[in-house]
């Protein structure tokens, strides 16, 4: 039996033929939203945001902001909402509806409910913890629009989905879960491609159950990470090469990086939930950026949600120890530092630029050939 989606019932707001129809055959203004924001809308449409039916009304977001929570309670930590200027407002503001575009595309209807203005340092500081521009977030959130529109949305068109062959609803994991029998599943999230340190975490955590969920983020990130297509190929062959058949699925999740580093845990951990996922894997400074949060902040926020019903599964640092000729973490190695060989990103990084092969202790050398056989494989 598989895991309750988060608040109980799996959302699915697409359009039947003749519900679009109908849509469309009234005289609806339209507007234009960014790719990031039709991603949003897809999201909802499809379940991962699960409970959520469309995009927050100005009650939610306070008590979000305020809480981590909806208004009626159910653990929810990243506002979902959808920016309009006032130009906008003032076009929509007598219609009960609108059509959602995207690069002249038929994406979505929303019933609006309301257009309301909100405090951008406030959502800033209570998302982010802080109103410093210079982190990717916050930055975003002043760039964004004076107002926000809310409404529930129903999908008509959709947009173009990168990786369709590895993007699963949470609907078709669930069935692909259950005709496995897999009962307990442990959710990985990543943007990175894979290093010996996340194989060791991956398959710690598959020790305990039944399948392993790879769910790299594909969409928008800071320059540097690297690409979308870099990441699934490094991921397909480490699976091909060094885990067991049948008990890993990889798919993708087209959503933006936030890098909201404790809420993001748990907004991370809930679409994971929603996907079939029972328990899920938090590692180190989890969707963090610079030094803007603890290295285990997003460990402790847990403890505020004994209610969220998936199960982290904590990861500290980890090392190669050299004495244990071994992969291990300060709970399992009695070692010293100088013993220790870390799974240092940017040391990866720096060797992959150069169009070096990082050594054996640190990255499979299949996953190694794969990024390197890429001119660029970081964003610029």
């Amino acid at each position: 039996m598989l895991i309750e989606p988060h608040g109980g019932k799996l959302i699915e707001r697409v359009a039947s033929t003749r519900e679009r129809e109908e849509v469309l055959s009234r005289d609806y203004p339209t507007l234009e939203v960014s790719y990031e924001r039709a991603k949003d809308v897809v999201n909802i449409a499809r379940g991962l945001y699960s409970p959520l039916t469309g995009f927050f009304n100005k009650k939610d977001l306070q008590s979000v902001l305020d809480q981590g929570r909806l208004s009626d309670g159910i653990p929810w930590t990243v506002p979902i909402v959808l920016d309009v200027d006032e130009a906008e407002r003032q076009r929509l503001i007598s219609h009960d509806g609108v059509i959602l575009t995207h690069h002249g595309r038929k994406v979505a209807f929303l019933e609006i409910e309301s257009i309301y203005s909100w405090d951008k340092e406030e959502f800033a500081l209570k998302v982010y913890r802080t109103t410093d521009r210079a982190h990717p977030g916050v930055e975003r959130t002043f760039a964004m629009k004076d107002y926000l529109l809310s409404g529930d949305i129903l999908l008509l068109d959709g947009i173009e989905e990168p990786f369709p062959q590895v993007n699963l609803s949470p609907k078709e994991t669930r069935v692909l879960f259950e005709s496995r029998g897999w009962e307990k599943v442990v959710g990985f999230q990543t943007r990175n491609v894979p290093h010996i340190g996340h194989e060791y975490v991956q398959k710690a955590a598959l020790t305990v159950a039944d399948g392993l969920f790879i769910n790299p983020v594909i969409g928008k990130k800071k320059k540097g990470d690297f690409k979308d297509e870099v990441i699934l190929q490094a991921y397909r062959a480490l699976i091909e090469n060094y885990y067991p058949k049948n008990r890993v699925v990889l798919s993708i999740l087209p959503m933006e990086m936030r890098y909201a580093g404790p809420r993001e845990a748990i907004h991370h951990a809930i679409i994971r939930k929603n996907f079939g996922c029972t328990h899920f894997i938090v590692g180190r400074d989890h969707a963090g950026v610079g030094n803007f949060y603890g290295p285990y902040d997003a460990h402790e926020i847990f403890k505020e949600y004994p209610d969220l019903g998936i199960q982290p599964i904590f990861f500290r640092s980890f090392f190669y120890c050299k004495k244990c000729n071994s992969v291990a973490n300060d709970k399992t190695c009695p070692h010293g530092e100088e013993e220790h060989i870390n799974f240092s990103g940017t040391k990866i990084r720096g060797l992959l630029q150069k169009g070096e092969r990082p050594p054996e202790l640190l990255m499979r050398p299949e996953v190694a050939d794969v990024i390197l056989s890429y001119e660029n494989p970081f964003v610029d």
